[in-house]
């Protein structure tokens, strides 16, 4: 097949630092060119990938200090998709929801992996407004709050298999917290449960401008008051083998709908078990009593680290190489791209913008 992926700009695909969606993009992207795929990447200019890349800003936004509003440069991205648009069998978004209109025009080869929260009070309406949309969710409770839509499947992540090097031994002695500094993240629980069971917490986690002021006044002082708790700020890929692989379990205390939670299946391809709140996608990902252990409260949680000597590091990366590698999504999305109608339609030609003939899906 002929497959475009279309990535944000927010962060470069892979990321240099965090970014849970460019980062999966990069996965899948590099998985479907091994698997034999024409495959194009769009996505900013300082991705690296064996796909052609086709990139509308020289740098991820987030790393350009000049740029004050996103919705310009991905109005950019969305232009150059709809000029090579005829060259593709299946054109696959991961941007949320700006592409969709674009994506209707398309509506017989492009769909659209969501990888956000779908709480929010402004999509429910929005989705109403595109029933045909086809979508992916990255777990199956990531759909409950959407109206009836036209969902083509689940696909939970995955990962390489030599990306993250299996650690037999939790040999640094410490509880992991990896992420982002922010309220739903809760990187305040973390900090008690670590306190309350007495063991070293390490952090590792970006702090956003928009969550600064938590930062500021929350979690800054709880970190200096705590002599347990050691900050060490974002890493990038090549520091979190290492964080995680040392690491006795990685510390998820979430408080809000996660549509994946990418880092718990890090840390079980690093053979780390997961303590998380039964939270959205939570008990979809980890197996209790086998990967980690699912907990309600912070007693819980407590009580879980006393038990992580039952968990063998083994058996929690064999259940990584089972459910979450990247060529398992890989044949996931294959089997949903065949889904797609355009691709057994018949096309017809239709003029291009510049004037010359193309060809896109007949539609009925």
């Amino acid at each position: 097949m002929k497959i475009a992926q279309v990535s944000p700009l927010f962060e470069s695909v892979p990321p240099r630092l965090y970014g849970g969606t460019e980062r999966i993009v990069s996965f899948l992207t590099e998985e479907l060119v091994r698997r034999g795929h024409d495959v194009t990447l769009f996505a900013s200019g300082d991705s690296r990938t064996a796909a052609e890349l086709v990139a509308p800003v020289p740098r991820a936004l987030r790393m350009d200090p000049g740029v004050r509003d996103w919705i310009p440069y991905h109005i950019m991205l969305l232009e150059e998709v709809r000029r090579r648009a005829d060259e593709f069998d299946v054109i696959h978004f991961h941007t949320d929801v700006i592409h969709l209109p674009l994506a209707r025009y398309l509506r017989g080869r492009a769909l659209t992996t969501l990888h956000g929260r779908q709480d929010l009070p402004d999509l429910a309406p929005f989705y109403r407004a595109f029933p045909d949309a086809a979508l992916v969710s990255i777990s199956d409770d990531q759909r409950r709050p959407l109206p009836p839509v036209n969902w083509l499947g689940t696909v939970h992540h995955g990962l390489p298999p030599d990306l993250l090097p299996f650690s037999p031994d939790a040999s640094g002695g410490y509880l992991a917290f990896l992420g982002r500094i922010s309220p739903e993240k809760r990187p305040d629980r973390a900090i008690e449960i670590a306190t309350r069971a007495g063991w070293p917490l390490r952090i590792a986690a970006k702090v956003d401008r928009v969550d600064h002021e938590y930062w500021t006044e929350v979690i800054r002082p709880m970190i200096e008051h705590a002599p347990n708790v050691d900050f060490i700020g974002e890493i990038g890929e090549a520091e979190k083998a290492r964080f995680l692989g040392d690491a006795a379990a990685l510390l998820f205390p979430i408080d809000w709908p996660e549509p994946f939670g990418l880092v718990m299946i890090e840390a079980m391809a690093c053979g780390t078990p997961v303590i998380a709140f039964e939270c959205g996608s939570v008990p979809e990902v980890i197996e209790h009593g086998a990967t980690g252990y699912v907990v309600r409260s912070v007693g819980e949680a407590v009580a879980a680290i006393r038990d992580l000597a039952r968990l063998e590091r083994a058996g929690v990366r064999r259940v990584f190489d089972e459910r979450f590698s990247a060529a398992r999504m890989a044949r996931d999305y294959e089997r949903i791209y065949w889904l797609l109608p355009g691709i057994r339609m018949i096309p017809t030609h239709v003029p291009r913008p510049d004037g010359r003939p193309g060809t896109l899906p007949a539609f009925a």
